[in-house]
């Protein structure tokens, strides 16, 4: 059973403003391309989102070769998080077929971002965490009301491509609907995680690897 709730941490730093407002003026892009076309939208969403982890893991990498220390779990939970965004993307291209035109934006899209996050990391790791969190916190969203569009019946509610039954070990009737719980339950733990680590460097006491 899911325990997905829709959360929000509400902005009290100077940085978590900046996170915040960051995280808008993408959300704000999305969705003047988008808007409510939501399997297009999602190409979108998984496309920025498998960025973060990347160039997070990667920066991480480095640091405890720099520091010849232990990481702590850090990279390997980053990477995996990078990898289950690319997963998300892999299944949203089969559902929603994107035009190349469409396929060219997406990777604009991600260029851009690489360099965006990429310096928000090394000018604040704990920014960039933020940003992440807030924008899993949309993708949540999102998803949330991309179902109620499929229970509404506006979105037609179409059997799941092989390659999310596969991945998620569904059942080989399951529908998209089953597919958009599993990747928003994906999305909460992204959000939570991401915050936490943000809180971490707010702290300055980085967590270990949690399973």
């Amino acid at each position: 059973m899911s325990n997905f709730e829709l959360k929000h941490k509400n902005a009290s730093k100077f940085s978590e403003h900046v996170a915040y407002k960051i995280t808008q003026c993408l959300k704000f892009l999305l969705n003047i391309f988008y808007g409510k076309k939501y399997a297009k939208r999602a190409v979108i969403l998984e496309t920025i989102a498998a960025v973060p982890g990347m160039v997070a893991g990667m920066f991480n990498h480095l640091k405890a070769l720099r520091r010849m220390k232990d990481d702590d779990g850090w990279i390997r939970e980053l990477l995996d998080e990078a990898e289950n965004e690319r997963m998300h993307l892999m299944i949203f291209l089969d559902i929603a077929k994107p035009s190349w035109i469409e396929r060219s934006l997406v990777l604009l899209g991600q260029g851009v971002f690489i360099f965006v996050y990429g310096l928000i990391y090394v000018l604040s790791s704990k920014i960039a965490h933020r940003v992440v969190g807030y924008f899993e916190e949309e993708a949540c969203k999102s998803y949330t009301e991309y179902l109620n569009k499929i229970d509404e019946g506006e979105v037609e509610n179409v059997i799941a491509p092989k390659m999310a039954i596969d991945y998620y070990k569904l059942p080989s009737d399951a529908m998209l609907r089953d597919v958009i719980l599993r990747i928003r339950d994906d999305e909460a733990k992204h959000r939570d995680r991401n915050h936490l680590f943000a809180d971490a460097y707010e702290s300055k006491n980085l967590p270990a690897h949690q399973h």
